[in-house]
């Protein structure tokens, strides 16, 4: 098994909710993976309430879906 050293400041040691100094490479990738996925999700929400769309309901979203298939089949 090989060892890899990696400096990150305490801000973001903190940001990350790690808690220890050692852990595996995959331990590593799935705390950076949820991060990014949090961050991706709060995003999306805040373009949804930007634009309007925060506030659709599951039948129009299905109706918008389906019509931008449609569209994209009959091009």
């Amino acid at each position: 098994m090989k060892s890899l050293n990696l400096l990150i400041s305490d801000s973001e040691f903190d940001q990350l909710g790690l808690d220890k100094n050692s852990m595996s490479f995959s331990e590593l990738i799935e705390i950076v993976g949820k991060k990014i996925t949090k961050q991706a999700l709060e995003k999306s929400i805040q373009l949804a309430e930007k634009y309007g769309l925060s506030n659709m309901t599951m039948e129009e979203i299905d109706e918008e879906i389906n019509a931008h298939r449609n569209a994209k089949s009959n091009s």
